[in-house]
């Protein structure tokens, strides 16, 4: 609806001259008056009458004046907005409109000031403000504040308390206690909650609530609600001031108030006598209004209300006041006052008592009034009558013509005017037909409305029979005790009859739980005292207190008796315990028994306490008697402190003192022992064994268990069986094994006893290990992955595939040892000539499973490699090969295809490898910094032309597992074993590895000294000497010794001049690099030619050497004739050439030269770690991927070799 408020326009127009309308003259502009209405122009002296000066505030012409006075006149109220809102929109709207009108945020507006600036507003003439208000919207259709169970969504737990919620204003007028519930119509605005949307100055005007109800109003959200009331009881007051002050208004609407169309300021009121009250109800805030209290208000800004009426039992008498103030007022109503009546009558069971009273006096008032009504009816002669059922009919065809009553016991109607209807206290307004034709429509009888009437006095007093009932049983005033069903029966009574909670009820209550509490008690001691079955005691008082309770209740106890014979028994059990505590001192069945009775009662006596005490006594003394006098008797001391323990709770006694004093001494002495015997075990200093055995020895005398004592015992035991340990092992036929030695000193270090024999022992295991790891130094690779008995057995598994792949991809120490493998157990290594006999048989097995492994790998094609070529049956790189259909061979790391420059082939295993996986060996090496292949000399480098000495030859990490010392090395280790008086497996397999190794030594040396291989040798030697003299001549038309020195003379140079060497340039690598590269293309073979059979010789026995863990010159030799007697493996050669460079390049361009790095370290006499991770861990990353990790610097230094560093004079 739209509400409107004066306020004037301010318009800006500017009008240029004015003429009068009467004299048509625009002179004395000051004299003219502007209308308000249609803008005509009037002197003050041209009307009629004229006026003496300018009007203030609004004027209108006479014309005007003339046109509103023939107007019909209009009624008051509001328009209705021809806008349509969402709750947005208005909210936007509401908020923009207050923040313009007072200019600042709408929160920031005190309430003071809106309520100053509504009543100006409402008060002044001369100015008009719209605002719009979201008034009287049904909830049923556009939804309630509220939770709601209508079944459309399902609610949250928190919801659906306040959907069942009192407050909830959708539950709140059907409650039982609420008189609109037997309404069964959803009245709207009164069963059915109205919403309110509000926005500033937006109002509600003076009225009353429909039928005088009860209203509540929740304010959901929002600004502020300004409320005004005024009480009931000066409703008429306020009614009769209005119509004094506006009497026109009321003379043509006389239910004016009942419009919502009136305001009137407050104070203006109160000027006139009339009390009224405001407030300002802010968000979650109810505010409730009382029958017939006057009320209005307006909103502060933009919120949203709910409301709603009720009516409780105290409103009947208003709600019927109501009717007779609307029949005046000849108002509709909005439901029928006797209907509702007349409804709750009819059920009177249903009606809570409060209601019921109330709706007794109601129907009381109603009857007495029909009653009167109808004897009037008779009186003026109508006779007809006809029942009528009014609560089918529709309000509006049983309203009264005359007041608008909805009418529900009786109406008059006509015979000849069916449409027309009165109540009876308008039965002469009906029509002017005869009396004969009207008669009388009744809902009831006069005879059924006063059964209606008993039966709600019955409901309404049977309150009152009910309480006579109780207070007559409680009180016992006719000196009978009830039963407990009939005080039950009374209880159940008040239940179904829904009686109010009162003090009557409670005490009912109270007395009937304190009876079943008592009777509950009872059977309880009396089940106890027939099943033996023990129960919460009661004392000798509670007991008498409890039956004192029992005989005070107001209703018949049936186990009352019972509890009198409990209590008899008690008292005679009381005097037998004093008798017994009077006379000398009971034996203890005595006690017992006496005590097993008292038990048995299921109460506390006294004298129970007093029994317990002498028994707890008697049983002590008893129990130390047995304890200390027994035949054999040894106390433990937790039992010796668990009897003094419980000699101080006993009475005391002469007798349990003498016992204590025993106790306590043989405690003391007990404990000193101990201590005694906790020192020796735990002391630093440790005793010999006779020392220990004659404390033991002492200790025995003492009558207790003591368990230190008993621990030097055993520990005493310990060493002697030690003792015998170590002489049957030193006696033995061979020396002691490593492993029992170590076994024996960590027994003996354990033991609390000082043993001579321990620190010798600790020598010889401390000398055994300093042996062993001088044998790792010598032979482990740094970071190696093998363990020493590993490396220095034969590796009899050397046929598997999968085992040389596993080796890679196994975490270290999760594959088995070689001893394992080897069929050797724990006995096995402790036995000499078992081990040698297992050696033997790896021996013959590691030599098989190699030559499978290498006919195996020998099927596999060469991995592809452009413009690559490998000679037969020597070191080899990836070359073509293509035709083969088998697959390519796959690196350690996984990879199955070629690196860019190549694979490498192990010499042993015949396997295939990445360069960038494993280390490889240095064509530009010297021997005194190699290891992968010797040189001519100790300390001579490589000539270029003798390319059969190149250090080309590969062994792969798997093969070459160990540094291979020379065997004047492990020999001096072995003279060192022989000085050791403890055998270990690693020194017997270092005696089988040596046999083998100058076993094949002199196979070798035979074999070179033969006729057959004088000629080959003498060749090689004196090719050798022409290829030398050569290159000092300069000669061989290479200029290899031209380019050597023409490298250096630059590099000098350069330096000098302070430029640093380039990385592009020739001169920036080795001179040998450069002159072995210039050789390749004029390298010619082979230089030997050999007989297939002693080739075939030659082949297995270096195939022999090479799988022994040992350096020796033999096979230098045997690798230098196999080399001469095949073509030179030139993609091989290019292969490491181009590996060095690079190597090279990269280290200095990194700031480091490997080569002058690796001549430091031969001058400190160190070794060359070998690079990258095959030293590391080689057996994870063969399997772990590849050369990601292995590869990362894999040339940082040579490889370990294969070969030994000396030569055989060629």
């Amino acid at each position: 609806m739209t509400m409107r408020l004066r306020r004037s326009h301010g318009s800006s127009q500017f009008v240029d001259s004015y003429v009068c309308r009467i004299c048509s003259r625009g002179d004395e502009d000051d004299k003219l008056l502007l209308c308000d209405a249609c803008d005509d122009n009037y002197h003050i002296f041209c009307l009629l009458p004229p006026l003496p000066e300018t009007p203030k505030g609004i004027w209108r012409c006479p014309k005007c004046v003339m046109a509103e006075c023939k107007r019909p006149p209009e009624a008051f109220g509001f328009e209705q907005a021809t806008r349509e809102y969402s709750l947005q929109s208005f909210g936007e709207m509401a908020d923009a409109f207050k923040a313009d009108y007072f200019n600042m945020p709408v929160h920031m507006v005190p309430p003071e000031l809106v309520e100053k600036e509504f009543w100006r507003l409402v008060n002044s003439i001369e100015e008009d403000v719209t605002v719009e208000y979201g008034a009287d919207i049904h909830s049923k259709e556009f939804g309630s504040g509220f939770p709601v169970s209508d079944g459309k969504r399902k609610l949250s737990p928190e919801e659906e308390e306040y959907a069942g919620s009192g407050w909830n204003l959708n539950v709140m007028p059907v409650l039982k206690q609420s008189v609109l519930c037997h309404i069964n119509a959803d009245i709207s605005g009164m069963k059915v909650p109205w919403l309110y949307v509000g926005m500033v100055f937006s109002a509600f005007c003076w009225h009353i609530e429909d039928h005088w109800s009860y209203s509540i109003n929740y304010l959901h959200w929002g600004e502020p609600k300004t409320w005004y009331g005024v009480p009931s009881f000066a409703a008429e007051h306020l009614e009769e001031v209005m119509k004094k002050l506006t009497p026109e208004l009321f003379e043509s609407q006389p239910d004016l108030l009942h419009q919502l169309v009136t305001l009137m300021n407050p104070n203006t009121l109160m000027a006139h006598g009339v009390p009224v009250v405001r407030t300002n109800q802010c968000a979650g805030e109810f505010v409730i209004t009382f029958p017939r209290a006057y009320h209005s208000g307006f909103n502060q800004g933009y919120n949203f209300a709910e409301a709603v009426n009720f009516c409780t039992a105290d409103w009947l008498p208003a709600g019927r006041q109501c009717i007779e103030h609307y029949r005046r007022l000849r108002r509709y109503c909005v439901f029928s006052h006797e209907e509702l009546i007349c409804k709750m009558a009819a059920c009177p069971e249903k009606l809570d008592l409060n209601l019921a009273a109330a709706v007794h006096k109601e129907m009381f008032v109603l009857v007495q009034e029909e009653r009167k009504l109808r004897k009037a009816l008779l009186e003026k002669g109508i006779t007809e009558a006809e029942r009528e059922a009014f609560e089918l009919l529709p309000d509006d065809e049983r309203q009264c013509d005359k007041c608008k009553t909805t009418c529900f016991l009786s109406a008059l109607a006509c015979y000849r005017c069916p449409q027309g209807l009165v109540c009876l206290y308008h039965m002469d307004d009906l029509c002017k037909c005869p009396r004969s034709k009207q008669y009388l429509r009744y809902r009831y009888t006069l005879d059924e409305l006063p059964a209606m009437l008993h039966k709600l006095k019955v409901r309404a007093e049977s309150f009152d029979t009910w309480a006579n009932k109780v207070r007559v049983a409680l009180e016992l005033e006719d000196g009978r005790k009830r039963t407990l069903e009939e005080l039950r029966a009374l209880e159940s009574e008040a239940r179904e009859r829904k009686f109010p909670e009162n003090e009557l009820l409670q005490r009912l209550k109270s007395c009937l739980a304190q009876a079943e509490r008592c009777v509950s008690d009872a059977l309880g001691l009396i089940s106890s005292q027939e099943t033996g079955v023990t129960s919460p005691s009661l004392t000798v008082e509670e007991l008498r207190a409890f039956l004192e309770q029992m005989s005070q209740l107001p209703c018949v106890m049936h186990q009352l008796g019972d509890v009198q014979a409990l209590l008899a028994r008690v008292e005679l059990f009381q005097a037998e315990a004093r008798e017994a505590l009077d006379s000398s001192p009971a034996s203890p069945g005595v006690l017992r028994a006496l005590l097993e009775r008292g038990a048995r009662l299921g109460v506390e006596v006294p004298e129970s306490h007093q029994l317990e005490g002498q028994l707890a006594q008697a049983t002590w003394l008893e129990e130390v008697t047995a304890t200390l006098r027994g035949p054999r008797a040894r106390v433990t001391l937790g039992v010796m402190r668990g009897l003094i323990r419980a000699g101080r709770s006993v009475a005391p006694s002469p007798a349990v003192e003498v016992a204590m004093g025993e106790l306590q001494e043989l405690l003391s002495i007990a404990q000193r022992w101990e201590e005694k015997a906790q020192m020796c075990l735990e002391g630093r200093q440790k005793h010999p064994p006779a020392t220990l055995a004659a404390i033991i020895k002492e200790a025995e005398n003492i009558p207790a268990v003591l368990p230190n004592i008993q621990a030097l015992k055993e520990a005493l035991a310990k060493a002697k069986a030690w003792i015998a340990d170590v002489e049957e092992i030193q006696n033995g036929d061979h020396y002691p094994c490593l492993d029992d030695l170590e076994g024996l000193v960590a027994v003996g270090r354990d033991l609390p006893v000082r043993l001579e024999e321990l620190r010798q022992l600790e020598v010889q295991v401390g000398t055994a290990h300093s042996w062993r790891d001088k044998a790792s130094r010598t032979f482990l690779k740094k970071n190696s992955c093998y363990t020493l008995l590993e490396v220095l057995c034969p590796c009899v598994d050397a046929g598997s595939e999968s085992r040389k792949r596993l080796r890679w991809q196994q975490q270290p120490g999760l594959y088995r040892l070689d001893a394992e493998s080897l069929g050797l157990s724990a006995q096995d290594l402790r036995d000499p000539g078992a081990v040698i006999v297992a050696f033997k048989e790896g021996e013959q097995k590691e030599k098989e499973g190699i030559l499978r492994l290498r006919l195996a790998n020998s099927h596999k094609p060469p991995p592809p490699l452009q413009g690559a070529a490998s000679p037969p049956g020597g070191n080899s790189i990836g070359g073509g090969g293509g035709g083969s259909s088998s697959p390519p061979p796959s690196c350690v790391c996984g990879q199955t295809l070629a690196s860019p420059g190549g694979m490498l082939q192990c010499q042993l295993c015949r396997d295939w490898f990445h360069p960038a996986c494993v280390s490889w060996p240095r064509l530009g090496a010297s021997s005194s910094s190699s290891s992968s292949s010797p040189s001519p000399t100790p300390t001579q480098r490589p000539s270029p032309g003798a390319w059969w000495e190149w250090d080309c030859k590969f062994l792969c990490p798997l093969c070459q597992r160990s540094r291979r010392p020379r065997l004047e090395t492990i020999l001096a280790l072995l003279v060192a074993l022989q000085k050791l008086p403890v055998r270990l497996p690693e020194g017997e397999a270092l005696q089988c590895l040596t046999e083998r190794a100058i076993t094949w030594q002199d196979r070798a040396r035979r074999l070179l000294a033969s006729p057959d291989l004088a000629g080959p040798l003498e060749r090689l030697r004196s090719l050798r000497q022409r290829l030398l003299g050569g290159e000092r001549g300069g000669g061989g038309g290479d200029g290899v010794g031209a380019l050597r020195e023409s490298s250096r003379n630059e590099q000098r140079v350069s330096v000098e001049n302070g430029d640093s060497p380039s990385l592009e340039k020739s001169s920036s690598l080795p001179a040998e690099l450069e002159a072995l590269g210039a050789a390749l293309p004029r390298l010619q073979g082979p230089v030997l030619e050999l007989p297939e059979s002693l080739r075939r010789a030659l082949e297995e026995l270096m195939m022999e050497g090479d799988l022994l863990e040992v350096t020796l010159d033999e096979a230098q030799s045997l690798w230098r004739l196999l080399q001469a007697s095949r073509p030179p493996p030139l993609a091989l050669f290019r292969l490491l050439l181009q590996l060095e460079q690079a190597e090279r390049r990269g280290a200095r361009g990194k700031g480091r030269d490997p080569e002058k790095r690796r001549k430091r370290r031969a001058e400190r006499g160190e070794r060359d770690p070998a690079p990258g991770k095959e030293e590391l861990e080689p057996k994870r990353s063969r399997g772990a991927g590849g050369g990601g990790e292995e590869g990362e610097n894999p040339r940082d230094s040579p490889p370990p070799t294969a070969a030994s560093h000396t030569t055989v004079d060629l």
